[in-house]
């Protein structure tokens, strides 16, 4: 497995169960988009497990402190998703209406009171919102010393600047992992790599995991009174894959491109940003001409569902390999990393997780062409059609 967010959390939770673990990273513990992510943990989803994974994780947020005595900063805001058409309307009540059924307390918020609540926002734009109290995000970097201190503190042995090569199995069931540093038995293992989880997978000599990396750029602003945190809750605007929230006194935002085509990329597109630009200064005035204070961009993984792959691993003749399971987030690390871990650590553990329903969620949901016979997450940055 690897170090990331959905490795690092996975092992900690393998261990807490009594396992002797071994995490093994090809660079260093968080050293791919688990610390250079903007944190957003949201539990309003447009699938069901979308939702139990977001609300698993906000809870397991909450409850770091006392459980481990370090945590990720967990920061509690709401989110707000305005709407700009009626159409939007529509679709936002059509979601809040499901997201009730399945236990969250999403709310629609009329036109007035979003720009009353959002008074950095420019007023008069929206149509209203869909809403929930208990979003926020947390601070990716300290969610990575967060894990670190728990796997160093609870006895994992982690190997860092190790390559995962491949698996060795007998019988159809995994008996141990190649690695550059050597081969290591064991009876289970957990295949996570985020934006290289299908190189992963092509490793250990498993169908096409379809899991892709795609660039994600995120800047903060100067710091200005308009943005102050009381004035700038968090705000995703779907229709355009721009998302915000307050970051020291200023904005921090960040957008993916649709029309890139997929692959790792960490240098920042300055001609993207340009254009987006231009839509947050129209919904969020303040920010025209505002200086940046960071600017960045890392590489994220993705589904062609925007769902999580939780399941077996399917060698390539389409069997499961006993004793080996693949974990994805699809690129909601930080919004689902956590729960995403304890359904990796459970199945793992004893073929079956409490977190959310996997029954659909492996492998096998994909055609030779990726596509997935699940209806995708409506509430996704706008990632490549394929990965």
């Amino acid at each position: 497995m690897g170090g990331g967010t959905i490795g690092g959390w996975a092992a900690c939770f393998l261990r807490e169960a009594g396992l002797s673990v071994l995490l093994v990273e090809a660079g260093t513990l968080g050293c791919g988009a688990s610390s250079r992510a903007a944190g957003m943990v949201r539990a309003q989803g447009g699938t069901e497990a979308a939702v139990r994974l977001g609300v698993w994780s906000q809870a397991f947020y909450r409850g770091q402190r006392e459980r481990y005595g370090v945590d990720s900063g967990f920061v509690e805001t709401g989110y707000y998703m305005p709407c700009f058409s009626e159409a939007d309307v529509a679709t936002a009540r059509d979601r809040i209406a499901r997201q009730r059924e399945w236990g969250l307390a999403a709310e629609w918020v009329d036109p007035d009171d979003v720009d009353a609540r959002n008074p950095a926002m420019a007023p008069g734009r929206t149509w209203g919102a869909s809403y929930y109290a208990g979003d926020g995000w947390v601070d990716p970097p300290r969610n990575v010393l967060a894990y670190a201190t728990v796997l160093a503190t609870s006895g994992v042995r982690v190997w860092e600047r190790t390559a995962f090569t491949g698996l060795v199995t007998a019988g159809g069931r995994v008996t141990g992992v190649e690695t550059s540093r050597g081969e290591v038995g064991c009876s289970s293992v957990v295949l996570t790599g985020g934006p290289r989880l299908a190189a992963v997978g092509a490793a250990a000599g498993a169908q096409r995991i379809w899991s892709g990396g795609t660039r994600h750029q995120v800047v903060v602003t100067a710091a200005h009174p308009g943005l102050a945190a009381d004035r700038l809750p968090m705000v995703f605007d779907v229709a355009s894959g721009i998302y915000w929230r307050p970051e020291d006194g200023g904005l921090l935002w960040g957008m993916s491109n649709p029309d890139e085509p997929p692959g790792e990329a960490v240098d920042f597109d300055q001609g993207y940003f340009a254009r987006m630009r231009a839509r947050m200064a129209a919904l969020v005035p303040v920010t025209a001409g505002l200086g940046l204070r960071r600017q960045w961009a890392a590489t994220i993984d993705y589904t062609p569902d925007h769902l999580p792959i939780l399941g077996p691993l399917l060698a390539a003749d389409g069997s499961p390999v006993a004793g080996a399971w693949v974990a994805a987030a699809g690129g909601h690390g930080m919004m689902w990393g956590p729960g995403v871990s304890r359904a990796a650590a459970d199945l793992a553990l004893a073929g079956t997780t409490e977190v959310v329903d996997v029954t659909d969620l492996g492998m096998d949901r994909f055609d030779s062409s990726g596509r997935s016979r699940l209806a995708a997450d409506p509430i996704a940055l706008p990632f490549p059609a394929q990965a």
